[in-house]
């Protein structure tokens, strides 16, 4: 069975999970994570995201969520102890002990830098920008939406007055037509009563009508 050049082998997957998994835990994001896959395996981003959101994930959605939980235990220890601890040294946990966890939880010692803070501030500060501005989009869809309906109920209503008046135009036309047809048929009576009389000549020159 031949095997396509652009596959994605057992192996591929794993890194890609790793990478995406580190990147949930120290608070990047997915997006950073597919861009490191795909310089790594030469591919693109959108490729990597595609693999991950269509097969990848759904086999791993324990580690992410106990990749959350360790991500929010960073932010809390450098919360509460930046000014209390001294700074140390980081151990970086090896990503590979999601693969082998149940329900214990993953936690690293945290270096708290000046950096890590700026950094931190700055995904606060993009975060509360795009929700920003997913209230803004979410409120111009709703009005779209009310401008929508109203205009659908002009239509309705203009579409039922249409109708209406199309009723009132068919009678009026059925009652023209019913006068029509009496009239033409008194005509022609009348015109047979004029065709069926007689007449004489009276000795002063007159004309009379003889019954029939």
């Amino acid at each position: 069975m031949k095997v396509r050049q652009d596959a994605w082998s057992h192996e591929d997957d794993v890194l890609l999970a790793e990478t995406v998994l580190t990147h949930i835990k120290e608070g990047s994001t997915q997006l950073r994570a597919f861009d490191e896959v795909g310089d790594l395996l030469n591919r693109t981003s959108a490729a990597c995201g595609f693999r991950w959101n269509a097969v990848v994930r759904k086999k791993h959605l324990q580690n992410i969520e106990l990749a959350k939980r360790e991500r929010k235990e960073r932010k809390r220890a450098q919360t509460t102890h930046f000014f209390s601890q001294p700074r140390r040294q980081e151990t970086r946990q090896p990503v590979s002990r999601f693969f082998q966890m149940d329900h214990e939880q993953a936690h690293t010692p945290t270096n708290v830098t000046l950096a890590s803070i700026i950094q931190q501030l700055q995904q606060y500060a993009t975060t509360e920008q795009q929700h920003t501005g997913l209230l803004q989009e979410n409120e111009q869809l709703r009005n779209e939406l009310r401008q929508s309906q109203q205009r659908l109920q002009e239509l309705e209503t203009s579409l039922q007055k249409h109708k209406q008046d199309h009723s009132m135009i068919e009678e009026d036309y059925q009652s023209l037509i019913q006068i029509m047809n009496r009239a033409r048929r008194m005509a022609i009576l009348e015109d047979e009563q004029t065709d069926s009389a007689t007449f004489r000549m009276e000795p002063n020159g007159n004309l009379e009508k003889l019954s029939n």
